[in-house]
């Protein structure tokens, strides 16, 4: 497989804007972070992430702290972020936002026990 080219600054910002408005572009590489309730929270997203990042075959970097989980995501072979990086990033964002909808017979997580915390506002 070829390595993919990295993408300019414009294109990626424009690319966030439209499918990942909470992630940024921050020295070379996508970025986010997610609050969460505490270190048993944390070990779940972190556990979800590297589950879709094996599958993906595409590794970011990870920072666990008790309440919370950073990405950095580049290709290094690309010195950059790249295409790789946008679709790893837009379904980790998928799949650790991902809520059931009201008429599921999953009735989710009860917000005294959700793990992530919005950070929408």
């Amino acid at each position: 497989m070829a390595t993919p080219r990295p993408l300019s600054s414009p294109d990626i910002t424009r690319r966030l804007n439209q499918a990942l408005p909470r992630w940024r572009h921050q020295d070379g590489a996508l970025r986010r972070d997610y609050r969460t309730s505490g270190w048993r929270a944390t070990l779940l997203a972190a556990n979800a992430i590297a589950h879709l990042a094996e599958l993906a075959w595409h590794h970011p970097e990870l920072e666990l702290g008790y309440d919370h989980v950073g990405i950095r995501l580049s290709t290094h072979s690309a010195g950059g972020v790249t295409d790789l990086d946008l679709a790893l990033a837009e379904e980790i964002e998928r799949w650790l936002e991902w809520r059931p909808e009201p008429d599921s017979p999953l009735s989710g997580t009860p917000a005294e026990h959700a793990y992530l915390i919005d950070d929408a506002g």
